[in-house]
C-alpha cells in the first residue's frame, strides 16, 4: 500500500509535534532543576532545590550509608520513610564540589524508599532530606572515604 506525499508529510508533522510536546516538560525541569545542582555550597543547593535551608532533624528519615567507604566512587545509599504525603527524597554530600548529589520525585502511590550509589570526594557529611507536607525533613551521617571518587 502506498501512502500519498501529502498524507506522509501530515503524518510526520503530526508526530514531530507530538514528540516536542512530550520533551518540554523534561527540559524545562532539567533548566529547573540546574542551579541546584550547579551550585556549591549546600545553602545555596537547599535555597535552588527547595526555596529554604530550614530542615527538621528527624528520626522518621531512615538514612542507611557506611560509617566507612572504602573506595569514595560508589558509596551506598538508601533513604526511606514513614512519613505520609512525601513529595521527594534527596540526598546532599557537604564536602563534594556540587553537594547535591540526587534527588528522587516521589508519586502519591509510590513508597518512600529508594537506594543508589553515590560519589564522596572526601570524608564529608552525607544527608537525606525528605520533603512531605511542604515540610523539610533531614537526617546526617559522616562517611570517612579512604580512596576519594570525584577525581578531576
Amino acid at each position: 500500500m502506498a501512502i500519498s506525499r501529502r498524507k506522509f508529510l501530515n503524518m510526520l508533522t503530526i508526530g514531530s509535534t507530538a514528540c516536542l510536546a512530550l520533551l518540554s516538560p523534561i527540559t524545562s525541569w532539567a533548566a529547573w532543576a540546574s542551579d541546584a545542582f550547579n551550585a556549591t555550597s549546600p545553602d545555596d543547593a537547599y535555597k535552588n532545590l527547595f526555596g529554604s535551608t530550614d530542615t527538621v532533624d528527624s528520626d522518621e528519615v531512615k538514612l542507611k550509608v557506611p560509617k566507612i567507604a572504602e573506595n569514595g566512587g560508589a558509596v551506598p545509599v538508601s533513604v526511606k520513610t514513614d512519613l505520609k504525603d512525601v513529595e521527594s527524597i534527596t540526598i546532599f554530600v557537604k564536602d563534594n564540589p556540587q553537594p547535591l548529589t540526587a534527588t528522587f520525585q516521589i508519586s502519591a502511590k509510590t513508597i518512600p524508599d529508594i537506594s543508589t550509589r553515590i560519589r564522596l570526594a572526601q570524608t564529608s557529611t552525607v544527608t537525606a532530606v525528605i520533603k512531605a507536607g511542604g515540610k523539610l525533613y533531614s537526617k546526617s551521617q559522616e562517611v570517612k572515604v579512604t580512596i576519594g571518587g570525584c577525581g578531576g
